[in-house]
């Protein structure tokens, strides 16, 4: 790489940071950062709970985009100042050649954020994961993508929080809803709708046979108070238990879970990880009306491509990606046809491949 090349990607570098100055909004974050910071250094910050944790998670967000943002400016300051060095000593041109390459993967990284501009992209978002026909094979693989997901938010430093567990009978889960807190994860997220399908010998069948199993994912986002979802009361049965997962000798003994069913759409939603029967019929009822919300929109996306003469894909049960880890090894999305033979690596939680080019490919999610 000559001087004159590294010359002309530190104008590149420098003209596309700025761009996302703008697109990321980091001044506007900056003082959403401040203002956070300073209600935090009050000596009643904590006394109201529910206040503090918004205040917490909104620090979190503003910290998210500007500590990368501010870390890729000095990077860029120092490879500027370092290619005015080159010139005359080799050693380095070698490292701005090295610096050089760092930063347009970070900033390709960075830029990755100017796809997700939809109205939710921003927002945190509701996960499901439901398992299919097949009784302990199916709930098992339900358990593993569980993980899957969880080990990925883990490593992308979104926090997770449990709303609604049902066990499978002998091992795996049935189906569990997460709500996921993260800046732009909703975004990231939304393209992992649809089924997983997992081809494998079973663990559970003595003859070693191959089985496959099918699980479907549901993402949806958290929807804000100032948007109305027209929720008719009549149209809402709601039923209460006893909880079923782990939890205090108050949450097992008391029919403090909720079970909410939308009878005109078949819609259902679970809580049972508050200890207060309202406080879970609240939080069901957040998830129902980001459901409704979604669902209504896909109806009228549907009715709009029609009108179009647009085939329209029935988006339930489509499958999006396989897993095969028998006879040989491979993951595919079945969409973007990325592939990868590192089975271990995508079940531990390394699916940014798949996350990545769905969301630059520009593609619809195949939800429910």
């Amino acid at each position: 790489m000559t001087l004159e090349e590294l010359q002309s990607n530190a104008g590149e570098f420098r003209a596309r940071l700025e761009h996302l100055r703008d697109f990321l909004k980091i001044e506007e974050r900056r003082a959403e950062r401040r203002a956070a910071e300073e209600k935090m250094a009050a000596a009643d910050f904590w006394d109201h709970k529910e206040e503090a944790q918004t205040v917490v998670a909104t620090l979190s967000a503003c910290r998210a985009l500007i500590e990368p943002f501010e870390k890729m400016g000095r990077n860029l300051d120092d490879f500027e100042a370092g290619i005015e060095l080159a010139s005359e000593d080799a050693e380095f041109m070698a490292e701005s050649e090295k610096q050089s390459i760092s930063i347009r993967e970070g900033l390709d990284q960075m830029e990755l954020l100017s796809f997700l501009s939809g109205p939710f992209d921003r927002s945190n978002f509701y996960f499901s994961v439901h398992a299919g026909a097949g009784g302990t094979e199916a709930c098992d693989w339900a358990n593993m993508l569980l993980r899957m997901y969880r080990r990925y938010f883990e490593r992308r430093n979104w926090k997770d929080e449990m709303i609604d567990m049902q066990p499978g009978e002998e091992a795996g889960v049935k189906s569990a809803t997460y709500k996921v807190y993260g800046e732009f994860a909703y975004g990231y997220m939304k393209g992992e709708c649809g089924v997983h399908r997992l081809v494998r010998i079973s663990p559970f069948d003595s003859n070693a046979r191959r089985h496959t199993s099918f699980c479907s994912v549901d993402i949806f986002p958290e929807i804000d108070d100032d948007i109305e979802v027209e929720i008719d009361e009549n149209d809402l049965r709601i039923d209460t238990y006893r909880s079923s997962g782990a939890g205090g000798q108050h949450v097992n003994r008391t029919d403090s879970a909720v079970r909410i069913t939308h009878l005109p759409t078949g819609i259902v939603v679970c809580c049972q990880n508050e200890r207060s029967q309202h406080k879970n019929r609240e939080t069901a009822m957040s998830i129902l009306r980001a459901r409704l919300y979604e669902y209504r929109r896909r109806q009228q996306d549907e009715k709009e491509a029609a009108i179009r003469g647009e085939k329209v894909e029935n988006g339930w049960g489509s499958q999006i990606r396989s897993y095969v880890l028998q006879p040989y090894q491979m993951v595919k999305d079945l969409r973007t046809d990325v592939e990868t033979s590192d089975t271990t690596g995508v079940l531990d939680g390394d699916i940014e491949k798949f996350v990545e080019a769905f969301v630059r490919c520009g593609g619809k999610p195949s939800v429910q």
